[in-house]
């Protein structure tokens, strides 16, 4: 069965894990061939509300044809495909095909810059990327990328004629007809995705998932997300990112319920009425959403359908489930995972496993994960209630699947204990008496502004490129809406004078080189910032200082 709420949850752990582990595993059969062709895999709904319906019999037959127009321009098992691709029927399509190929997948969010593109194309060694024709422009004629290319670029959505110098057009792929070739049976540690997750210091970090990796991912739908066969499910999270692509897709795919994506750009008038039009029952998104939805004010229409919803990619505060609860008629269910394990502690759905809700906390570890607070000092578990180092015991986590990033011995060592029992998360926090995990802080400073984890050091270094910059440090500093934002505070070069349309270039450098989300909403001139004795900048000061500010301003009590 793909979904078995009736099993014990231990015992599901098993059986995924044989699913999903065996030596010939292929990911094509299990993300698409193995389903019912009849059965509707997405509706995907464009900006204009209409739908697209994509079943299990077009999935295979579409990216049999893509994956072997890849295979005949040299694209091989192994090799590294990207996508630059917004949520639509190319991007399944391209996925499904380049697993079919047993190709490994590189997830590009299509609001990066030309340089955060090209590290990632350079990094990965990707030999090809399909992106959609908005998006082609920062793939070639820019400064960031190489003259010679050593990728194939294939766009999609391009008129004829449309495509620039050297690119292909998706359609003119998809009407080739070459010789359909058997799904690739890779095995369990076949690499899948290769994807990058930020830091506060050095390049963005690889990490290569394995296909393994998918019986947590489907474990989390069932016993996370809760969900059932009846379910119309819509992760409304972007695929460029982990979350989206490993529960908006992979999830999807793997449980071979109905789902639902989105084209078009938030808004709680086309949230509610995809919500409606699509009759979703089962709704995930980063808690970004559910506060827009709160402070809009766009009535919640009557008629919905909805019976779970959950939230990732940020702590969800308490006042947006005093909001579902009378709105919505439940609360939202806080989950908290990583790019390098998918989900880890949750307020689960799955019937076996649901416990009251208590305000701030992100629920218990997920079956087949095994979650403890260590010690600040040492690798022991903290006593009750004190705040100390989240971790993974990898003793007791059957499905545990990161060993490392690629190429990068001393950040993967970083992340576990010396005797490798531990995986060291690198948030901290606590737990109380009943087993009730609470987030507290992310030790390394990684910013998570509407779900989206942003390292401060690629911000950072956009910054100090600009020729009036002597150095910088960037922070988060919370907001209502987007749960945190970033500020910039910058040291400028003798002679530099502070204005308005110096602080307005540097926001609009960190648009154009790194990412169009990733942008200080601030920019504080200052006259040097606190360093440790080695030289270190210590951005918890200016967090502490700001945060100082923002109350007094307020005029709330400052702690």
């Amino acid at each position: 069965m793909y979904l078995s709420p009736d099993t014990h949850p231990q015992a599901r752990v098993g059986q995924l894990l044989a699913m999903y582990g065996a030596d010939h595993a292929s990911a094509a059969y299990l993300l698409c061939d193995r389903h019912d062709p009849s059965a509707v895999a997405y509706r995907i709904v464009g900006a204009d509300l209409s739908v697209d319906t994509i079943t299990y019999a077009e999935l295979r037959a579409e990216s049999e044809r893509f994956a072997a127009a890849l295979r005949a321009r040299g694209i091989r098992q192994g090799d590294r495909v990207a996508t630059l691709m917004g949520k639509g029927r190319a991007l399944l399509v391209a996925l499904v095909g380049i697993w079919r190929l047993g190709a490994v997948h590189v997830p590009l969010f299509t609001a990066f810059a030309p340089a955060a593109i090209a590290m990632r194309l350079n990094a990965s060694g990707a030999r090809a990327v399909i992106c959609d024709q908005s998006q082609q422009s920062k793939l070639h004629g820019n400064e960031d990328m190489p003259a010679e290319a050593p990728w194939i670029v294939v766009v999609a959505g391009a008129g004829p004629g449309a495509v620039e110098a050297g690119g292909q057009r998706f359609e003119d792929l998809m009407a080739e007809d070459h010789p359909v070739a058997e799904a690739a049976a890779l095995g369990a540690h076949a690499p899948l995705i290769h994807i990058y997750t930020s830091g506060t210091t050095g390049r963005p970090k690889g990490v290569v998932v394995p296909l393994k990796a998918l019986a947590s991912f489907h474990a989390y739908m069932e016993f996370g997300i809760g969900l059932r066969a009846d379910d119309v499910y819509w992760c409304a999270a972007d695929p460029g990112w982990a979350y989206g692509l490993y529960f908006g897709v992979l999830g999807s795919l793997a449980t071979g319920v109905r789902s639902v994506l989105l084209g078009a750009g938030f808004s709680p008038e086309t949230t509610y009425a995809t919500m409606l039009q699509c009759g979703v029952t089962n709704f995930a998104a980063a808690p970004t959403v559910y506060r827009s939805l709160r402070v809009s004010e766009v009535p919640v229409p009557p008629g919905l359908r909805l019976r779970c919803l959950s939230s990732a990619g940020e702590p969800l505060t308490p006042e947006v489930n005093e909001w579902a609860i009378g709105a919505l008629g439940m609360p939202v269910a806080d989950h908290f995972g990583q790019t390098e394990t998918g989900m880890l502690i949750n307020n689960h759905h799955h019937a076996m496993l649901g416990k009251e809700i208590r305000p701030g906390s992100m629920g218990h570890a997920m079956p087949g994960w095994k979650a403890a607070v260590l010690a600040q000092d040492a690798d022991r578990p903290a006593a009750e209630g004190e705040v100390g180092r989240m971790a993974i015991d990898l003793s007791g986590s059957p499905l545990a699947w990161f060993g490392g990033y690629q190429d990068d011995a001393q950040k993967s060592a970083e992340k576990f204990s010396a005797d490798g029992r531990w995986y060291l998360t690198g948030d901290a926090g606590r737990v109380d008496a009943d087993g009730y995990c609470y987030f507290s802080a992310r030790d390394d400073d990684v910013i998570i502004m509407a779900g989206y984890r942003i390292g401060p050091f690629d911000v950072e270094s956009i910054i100090v490129t600009h020729g009036g910059v002597s150095e910088c440090a960037v922070i988060a500093v919370p907001d209502a809406v987007r749960g945190e934002i970033i500020e910039a505070f910058v040291v400028l070069r003798d002679g530099v004078s502070p204005t308005p349309a110096l602080a307005s270039g540097i926001q609009q450098l960190v648009k154009t080189k790194f990412a169009a989300h990733a942008y200080p909403r601030a920019v504080h001139f200052v006259a040097g910032l606190p360093k440790t004795a080695s030289g270190k900048v210590q951005r918890f000061a200016l967090r502490n200082r700001r945060r100082e500010e923002l109350a007094r301003s307020a005029g709330a009590p400052v702690h």
